[in-house]
């Protein structure tokens, strides 16, 4: 074929093409300024409430506390700018994907030019090796494969023909047309361009990832929903305060004061630093154990999932072919073949160095088992090349004074030239075969002693059947289970024949009740979809379109989808899914780019390391946002009563930057290394429903909170009324407060686990550093000549301190009793 003339197009041609068609490059997302994108971060409520407080300390006049909230501001919103812009990523890497240069023919001859410069109607010749760069339709092939895994996620390579030879086609994926990107696996081929740039498949895949609008996580959507309820509470709660106050003093700025005091206590300065603090901490950690984070949310959408879609090809196997079963009459042991005729059929069916996996797969297994060499000590003098409408090869060589035929091929092209078209046994083995999900191949031999034309006029004598198998990843069996132990429904989806996937599904241990294709989906409506979904766990016969169909009505459901893959076909239903998993080693860069996150290892397992490691984070972020909610309680609860009792305020501003700025941010980073509790895989996903804050949760908050709150607030009060001073009442109440805080860190931390086991456990340093660091700020507030000035406090007396700090741990260490009720009723149970 190489010496085929064809005239092709003219330059002039190209050249009107080209202004008509443009480049054959997918177009890139319309880039969005830095600036907008920078100012566009603070659309978020909770960075409103950030800089609104910041506003309220310049008005207050404290502006040493308004910077430090901005330098919060700065430093939360620049880390969630340097969030890369994913779309981009993914259309450049889908441009790296086509081949850099092409054969073409062009004015009468041919000549190599850029794919980029290809317009439809070019003449293109393509070889073994090469990527296909634009949509073409087949003219003329010479036993002509390529391997379309990238696009179908099928390892099997796909043997194309000339247009004009193909009947008629009813599969999505015609064997007539090649598609841009995918790679030749053998043979040449002449080819029209038919589409080039966002007209072929790979832009069509480009078109729907640029589409995809990402959308806020689940614990965002929570989070942004609590603050906000917060800040209304929090408004409403300042005018009362504002108007009791002025009602009892008749001053007006004392009484707005009181009012902004009450609303700062209230605002969560620290749940967006908590948030950012945690989950990128939780990717680190992730990136320890082989799973790169790409967009940190996903950090806990991971741990919320609910079903987890998984390819077939290259995620549940590993995208290579092994022989599973051999049948020569009996089957035999394919990793004890001592037959040597037959692993000289199988070897010299074969090309010697072969490019094909199934023919690796055959080859390699007889390596395995024999000396090979002495195989190929015979001249190879005549070869029937494998075409796809026999679907069968053959290999003649010389041995001696005659002639050895290897041959092998589909059962039904194979077995009719051996005289058994309807044999029985065969036919019996064939179909076991086929029940296990396996590609069958028949093998056949003759000795003769003259070469004749046609491969039908040798007497073929059956020597066997092989069952090919792209086999199972190591450990998915276990991943799986431990899965729907952990309440994580797996669905399979694959582009594979359906008793295929349902032999790997069997395999595997996957539970399903029945498989639907690809062609029904076509004829479902929007509902039905929805509905077939909730019990369907495989899906076979699918095109990328399909794909995204499915994860869109999993989500409709309510679902939390989490897709696994790694191929070019599954980028669009990576990007729409809550959490996209692309795998490391075999991924295609578009479908890493389209990720959340990817597996460096390429192993199911990780997965399910990750999904205990997201759970564990959105459980530690829970304990972090309760504490927080508590130990907001007494500092709100003071800024509201104390004006309501005519009494003057123990908090200013500056205790509330103190504490709400800086010792709960840093006290909450105590939950971040916290174990995962031991029950964490044992139970269901929280409903993608179930609030922030639970109904138990909230109780807890209230106690604990109003607890700790008595136990600052009645002391104060009484020492005011003693007349010991303001000051000394508020240095007494703050060393309550932060001795609380400490402990309401300690006793919150796990909900098995004692404080004094908390205290001896290793691996947490921050919790031993961060808790001591705080207790001796509590002190310096109070005896540091230099803090006191700025704090409004006084040197207590050492009973007096000693009285502060027991009430502390008392106020809050009380829930110990509780847990350890809660924990025995647990085992008795």
């Amino acid at each position: 074929m190489d010496n085929i003339s064809l005239k092709g197009l003219t330059t002039s041609e190209v050249k009107n093409l080209r202004k008509k068609y443009g480049l054959n490059e997918i177009a890139k997302v319309k880039k969005q300024s830095p600036l907008i994108k920078f100012l566009g971060v603070f659309k978020e409520p909770m960075f409103l409430l950030l800089i609104g407080a910041a506003i309220l300390y310049f008005i207050l006049g404290e502006p040493r506390e308004a910077f430090i909230m901005l330098i919060f501001v700065v430093f939360v919103a620049t880390i969630t700018f340097i969030q890369e812009w994913k779309t981009e990523n993914t259309m450049n890497a889908l441009k790296d994907l086509t081949s850099p240069k092409v054969s073409v023919f062009r004015d009468g001859r041919k000549q190599t030019i850029k794919s980029i410069e290809l317009v439809p109607g070019d003449i293109i010749f393509l070889k073994e090796g090469e990527r296909i760069p634009a949509d073409c339709i087949v003219i003329e092939e010479a036993n002509f494969s390529v391997d379309e895994s990238s696009l179908t996620g099928e390892s099997e390579v796909v043997y194309k023909v000339a247009q004009e030879n193909l009947k008629e086609h009813t599969d999505y994926w015609r064997r007539d047309y090649l598609y841009a990107g995918t790679l030749v696996s053998f043979g040449t081929c002449i080819a029209k361009v038919d589409a080039i740039g966002c007209e072929t498949e790979y832009g069509r895949i480009g078109k729907a990832i640029a589409e995809t609008k990402e959308e806020a996580t689940p614990l965002q959507k929570k989070v942004n929903s609590l603050v906000k309820n917060l800040a209304i509470a929090g408004f409403i709660l300042c005018l009362l305060v504002i108007g009791f106050s002025y009602m009892y003093i008749g001053d007006i700025i004392k009484s707005i004061l009181s009012g902004i005091t009450l609303a700062m206590a209230i605002i969560p300065e620290e749940f967006p630093v908590v948030l950012t603090v945690f989950l990128s901490l939780g990717a680190f950690r992730l990136a320890k154990k082989n799973t790169l984070i790409r967009r940190i949310p996903a950090v806990e959408t991971l741990g919320s999932t609910t079903v987890l879609c998984v390819d077939k090809t290259g995620t549940i196997t590993q995208n290579s072919m092994i022989v599973k079963d051999l049948y020569n009459g009996r089957s035999l042991d394919i990793n004890n073949i001592k037959d040597e005729n037959l692993g000289k059929l199988l070897c010299l069916s074969c090309e010697r160095e072969p490019y094909d996996p199934m023919e690796k797969a055959i080859v390699n297994l007889v390596k395995d088992n024999l000396d090979t060499d002495k195989f190929y000590n015979m001249e190879l003098v005549k070869s029937f090349a494998f075409c796809n409408k026999t679907k069968r090869m053959a290999n003649i060589f010389k041995e001696g004074n005659h002639y050895y035929v290897a041959a092998k091929g589909s059962p039904e092209n194979i077995l009719p030239l051996c005289g058994l078209k309807q044999d029985k046994e065969i036919l019996e083995a064939i179909d076991k075969m086929a029940d296990k999900g396996l590609r069958v191949i028949a093998l056949a031999s003759i000795n003769i002693d003259n070469i004749k034309e046609n491969l039908e006029d040798y007497n073929l004598k059956f020597k066997g059947l092989v069952g090919l198998q792209d086999p199972p990843r190591e450990n998915v069996k276990e991943a799986i289970r431990v899965c729907k132990m952990a309440g994580v429904r797996v669905v399979m989806i694959t582009g594979d024949y359906s008793k295929t996937a349902r032999a790997i599904g069997n395999e595997i241990g996957l539970t399903f009740n029945k498989a639907i294709t690809g062609e029904e989906i076509d004829k479902m409506t929007e509902w039905e979809l929805c509905d077939a979904v909730k019990t369907c766990d495989i899906f076979s016969r699918v095109i990328p379109e399909h794909k995204m169909k499915i994860v869109k009505a999993l989500k409709k459901n309510g679902e939390i989808v989490a897709m696994t893959g790694d191929g070019v076909n599954d980028a669009p239903a990576l990007k729409n899914a809550d959490i996209g998993i692309a795998m490391g080693k075999r991924g295609t860069e578009v479908a890493k780019e389209a990720a959340h996150m990817i597996l460096m290892d390429d192993n199911f397992e990780t997965i399910v390391n990750s999904i205990e490691d997201g759970r564990r984070v959105f459980d530690n972020i829970r304990k972090a946002m309760v504490y927080i909610m508590i130990i907001h309680i007494p500092i709100m609860a003071l800024a509201l009563f104390l004006p309501i009792f005519n009494l003057p305020q123990l908090l200013l501003p500056v205790h509330i930057v103190l504490l709400e700025l800086i010792l709960d941010p840093t006290c909450s980073i105590v939950f971040e290394g916290g174990k995962a509790e031991p029950y964490i895989m044992k139970q269901p996903p929280r409903s993608p429903n179930e609030a922030l804050l639970t109904k138990g949760l909230l109780k807890k908050v209230l106690l604990q909170g109003l607890t700790l709150f008595l136990a600052t607030f009645l002391p104060f009060h009484y020492m005011v009324d003693l007349g010991v001073g303001i000051d000394y009442a508020r240095s007494f109440s703050l060393i309550t407060l932060i001795v609380g805080n400490v402990f309401l860190v300690l006793t919150n931390s796990s909900n098995t686990r004692y404080i004094k086991d908390l205290l001896r456990e290793k691996g947490n340093k921050a919790r031993l550093y961060i808790n001591s660091i705080a207790l001796i700020m509590a002190f310096l507030i109070v005896y540091l000549p230099v803090v006191q000035d700025i704090f409004k406090t006084t040197a207590l007396s050492l009973s007096s301190a000693l009285v502060a700090f027991i009430l502390g741990v008392i106020s809050t260490s009380w829930w110990e009793v509780v847990k350890i009720t809660k924990n025995s009723k647990v085992i008795r149970e």
